[in-house]
C-alpha cells in the first residue's frame, strides 16, 4: 500500500485542526495529493461523481426539511411549547427540565435544526431555569442536550446523508431511528427525576402561587407540531410519500404554522430562504469535496489499506463495531458531523458489508454518536451556541460540568442498542 494514502488522511486532519473550511481542505487536500501521485488524468472521472450528486433526488429533502426547521423556528412554535410545557410541569420537581426534553423531542422531529432550538431554547428557559433555582450545571445540560435531539430523532438531516452514503432507504432509516431516539428521551428523563428526588434544591418545583394554565392552550400548542409530525413522518412510514415528498409537504405545513401565528410575510419568507441557501450550499460544498477526497483515497489503496486493519481486529464483527464506534465518538471531540458522515463513514461502510452487519442498525449507531460530537468539549457545537445566549455571570466551566452526565447517558444508549439491535429494527421489520 502506498503510504501516501495515510499522509493524506493525517494531511486532513492537520487542516481542519487549523481551522481551513473543511470543503476546500477536502478539494485542495484531493487535488495536490491526485495531481502528485495519480495524474491530472485521474480526475476525468470526478465530474461523473458530482454530477451524480446534484441529481441525487433522495438529497433534495436536504435543503426542504432545512427550509421546514428554519420557517418553524420563525413561527413562534418553540417559544409556545416552552412556556405551555414549562407551566403545565412546572408544579413537580424536575418539571422544567422534563418539559424542556419534551420540548426538544417535538422540536426535533418538527425541525431538526440544531443550532436554532439549542438558542431558542437557551433564550426562553435558561433564564426561568436559573429564576427558580435550578443548577447552573443541570439547566445548561439539560438544554443543550435536548437541543441535539435533532441529529436521531426523524426527519433528521445526518440520517439522510447517513442514508445516501451508506446506501439504504431513507424511509426505512426513519422508522429505524424512533425507538432509539425516545429510548435516549426516556434515559433524559430518568436523569432528571433522579436529580430531582435525590437533591430536590437542584431542580425545585414552581411556587404554588403561579399562575395555572388552561388546558386548551397546551393542547392548541402540542397539536400543531403533532399534526406537522404526522403529515411528514406518517406519509413516509405509510408508504405513500417518499422522503423527498414528505419534506416538500412539511415545507408546506412550516408556512401554514407560520401563517397561523401571524408571522408569515415576505421579510420572513426571505430570511428563511437566505439561511437554507447557505446552510444547503455548505453541505452540498462539503460533500462535493468529499467526494474527491474519497475518489482520491481510494484511488492511492487507503481503502485497502482500511479494510485489512478492520477486518484483522480481535473479536471480528463485534469488534470492528466497538473499534469504529470508538473512533467516531473520539473525532467529535474535533471534527463536525459532516466531516465525520462524508469522509470517515464511506471508509467504513464495506467494511460493515462484509461482516454482514444489518447496515440500518450500523447507520444509527453512527447517528447516536454523531449526536454527541455536538456536546464534546472542546468543539461541540451546542456548547457554544449555549454560551452565546446565556448570562454573562454563567461560567463556560458550569456548561461543559453539565453536559457530561448527557453524554454518559447518550453512550449508555449506544451500548445498549449494540447490545439488543432489535430496538432499531423492530419497527422496519414490521413494514418489510
Amino acid at each position: 500500500m502506498d503510504i501516501s494514502a495515510l499522509w493524506m488522511f493525517i494531511a486532513l486532519i492537520a487542516a481542519l485542526l487549523l481551522g481551513y473550511p473543511v470543503a476546500f481542505a477536502l478539494g485542495a487536500i484531493a487535488l495536490f495529493f491526485g495531481i502528485a501521485f495519480l495524474g491530472i488524468d485521474f480526475f476525468d472521472l470526478l465530474p461523473l461523481r458530482i454530477w451524480g450528486i446534484m441529481t441525487n433526488f433522495t438529497l433534495l429533502a436536504v435543503p426542504l426539511f432545512i427550509f421546514m426547521g428554519i420557517s418553524l423556528e420563525k413561527s413562534g412554535l418553540a417559544e409556545d411549547l416552552l412556556e405551555n410545557m414549562g407551566r403545565l410541569f412546572g408544579r413537580m420537581r424536575g418539571g422544567l427540565a422534563i418539559s424542556i426534553v419534551l420540548v426538544g423531542t417535538l422540536l426535533a422531529a418538527a425541525t431538526g435544526v440544531v443550532g436554532a432550538t439549542v438558542v431558542t431554547m437557551g433564550v426562553i428557559a435558561l433564564p426561568t431555569l436559573l429564576k427558580y433555582g435550578y443548577d447552573e450545571r443541570l439547566a445548561t445540560g439539560t438544554i443543550a442536550a435536548s437541543g441535539t435531539l435533532g441529529q436521531i430523532i426523524p426527519p433528521s438531516i445526518v440520517l439522510i446523508l447517513l442514508g445516501d452514503v451508506i446506501g439504504v432507504p431513507v424511509g426505512q432509516l426513519f422508522m429505524s431511528a424512533v425507538l432509539p431516539g425516545l429510548l435516549i428521551v426516556g434515559l433524559f428523563i430518568l436523569y432528571i427525576v433522579f436529580k430531582a428526588w435525590k437533591d430536590p434544591e437542584q431542580a425545585p418545583a414552581m411556587p404554588e402561587n403561579d399562575e395555572k394554565l388552561p388546558l386548551l392552550p397546551v393542547l392548541i400548542s402540542l397539536l400543531l407540531p403533532l399534526f406537522l409530525i404526522l403529515a411528514v413522518l406518517g406519509s413516509i412510514f405509510a408508504g405513500i410519500a417518499t422522503p423527498t415528498e414528505s419534506a416538500a409537504i412539511g415545507a408546506l405545513g412550516a408556512l401554514l404554522l407560520a401563517a397561523s401565528h401571524k408571522r408569515l410575510n415576505i421579510t420572513m419568507l426571505q430570511e428563511s430562504m437566505r439561511q437554507t441557501l447557505r446552510l444547503t450550499s455548505m453541505v452540498f460544498m462539503i460533500l462535493i469535496g468529499a467526494t474527491a477526497f474519497g475518489l482520491v483515497f481510494k484511488g492511492l489503496g487507503g481503502d485497502a489499506w482500511i479494510h485489512d486493519v478492520f477486518t484483522n481486529l480481535p473479536g471480528g464483527a463485534f469488534g470492528f463495531l466497538a473499534f469504529s464506534m470508538l473512533i467516531i465518538f473520539l473525532l467529535g471531540f474535533f471534527l463536525d458531523f459532516l466531516e465525520i458522515c462524508f469522509v470517515v463513514v464511506p471508509i467504513l461502510a464495506p467494511i460493515a458489508v462484509f461482516f454482514q452487519i444489518d447496515l440500518l442498525w450500523f447507520a444509527v449507531l453512527i447517528a447516536i454518536n454523531l449526536q454527541t460530537s455536538f456536546l464534546t468539549p472542546p468543539f461541540g457545537f451546542s456548547l457554544f451556541y449555549l454560551k452565546a445566549v446565556a448570562p454573562d455571570n454563567l461560567p463556560m466551566r458550569s456548561i461543559y460540568q453539565g453536559i457530561v452526565p448527557f453524554i454518559i447517558l447518550q453512550l449508555i444508549a449506544l451500548a445498549l442498542l449494540m447490545a439488543f439491535p432489535q430496538i432499531s429494527l423492530w419497527l422496519p421489520s414490521l413494514s418489510a
